[in-house]
C-alpha cells in the first residue's frame, strides 16, 4: 500500500519547481510513490499561494494535474479538530490528515510541532528532507520485494 501523505503549501512550492532539490518529491508523485491527501480548502489555498507566487496559468495547471492523478485521494473533513493553536489556517492540513488516516504531514513550518505533545489524535509531521529519504526507503523496500 503506498503511504498516504498531506503536503502543507509551503512543500508543495518547493517541490514544484525543476530547480528545487525536492522536485524529486514532485516526480515520485507523478509515478505513483504515494497518495497526495487533500480537501477542498487545501486545494483553494495551493491555487491562491501558486497563482501568488507563479501565474494563474501555472497554478491552474497544477491542480489539474494533483485532481487529474489517479495518485490523489480527495477527502473533505467534516470535523474541526483545531490542535494547531498558533496558526488556525494550519489546521485544515491536520484535519485531512486525521480523515485520510494519513501515514504523516510533510511540512517546514513550526507550527506543526505542536502536535507532537498531543496524543490523540496523533498526527505524524515530517520535513521535506525526511520525505523523500522515507519514500526512498519505501521504493527499494517495494523493488526488493
Amino acid at each position: 500500500m503506498l503511504p498516504h501523505i498531506v503536503i502543507d503549501t509551503n512543500c508543495l512550492l518547493q517541490i514544484i519547481s525543476r530547480r528545487s532539490q525536492y522536485y524529486v518529491a514532485w516526480n515520485k508523485f507523478i509515478n505513483g510513490e504515494y497518495m497526495l491527501c487533500v480537501t477542498n480548502e487545501i486545494l483553494q489555498e495551493y491555487e491562491e499561494l501558486l497563482s501568488v507566487r507563479t501565474s494563474s496559468h501555472i497554478a491552474k495547471m497544477i491542480i489539474e494535474i494533483i485532481l487529474k492523478s489517479p495518485h490523489t485521494m480527495k477527502l473533505e473533513a467534516h470535523y474541526r479538530w483545531g490542535l494547531i493553536q498558533a496558526d488556525w489556517d494550519d489546521n485544515k492540513f491536520v484535519d485531512c490528515a486525521i480523515v485520510a488516516n494519513a501515514d504523516y504531514i510533510v511540512s517546514e513550518d513550526g507550527h506543526f510541532k505542536a502536535l507532537a505533545s498531543i496524543p490523540f489524535p496523533h498526527v505524524n509531521v515530517i520535513r521535506l528532507d525526511d520525505f523523500i529519504q522515507r519514500l526512498t526507503v519505501y521504493r527499494n523496500r517495494c523493488v526488493s520485494k
